[in-house]
């Protein structure tokens, strides 16, 4: 109720002008955004920094318990990092880390060229 008397006896506010233009970092848009394409690789990366992001965080909480975990928490904690290891290794090799400009290859033509191989 007191929402509702607050925003009914409030001062409105006036829209216009330069409220409804969106800010980016002090440059005006040009164009519109649902017009905008991100590449897949732009998630990806954010999906790998999320990852190892959580990684540090366990690792942080194992060197602080280091003492109070023994041989056990270091086993432990060996095997994790081994993993993480094995696993930035193999987005290494399948280039999921390339952030460099891609040839791309349409659709038609890469299955016109593998018919004409065989």
């Amino acid at each position: 109720m007191v929402l509702v008397a607050a925003w009914y006896i409030g001062a409105k506010a006036r829209h216009g002008g330069a409220r409804n233009i969106p800010f980016e970092s002090g440059i005006v848009p040009v164009g519109d955004a649902e017009d905008m394409r991100l590449s897949i690789e732009f998630y990806l990366i954010a999906v790998f920094f999320v990852i190892f992001d959580l990684e540090t965080i366990f690792v942080i909480a194992w060197a602080v318990a280091f003492h109070d975990l023994g041989w056990r928490g270091y086993t432990g904690a060996s095997i994790f990092i081994a993993l993480l290891l094995a696993v930035l290794f193999y987005e290494w090799r399948t280039g999921a880390l390339d952030w460099g400009l891609k040839r791309r290859v349409r659709g038609p033509a890469r299955y016109a060229r593998a018919a004409e191989g065989t």
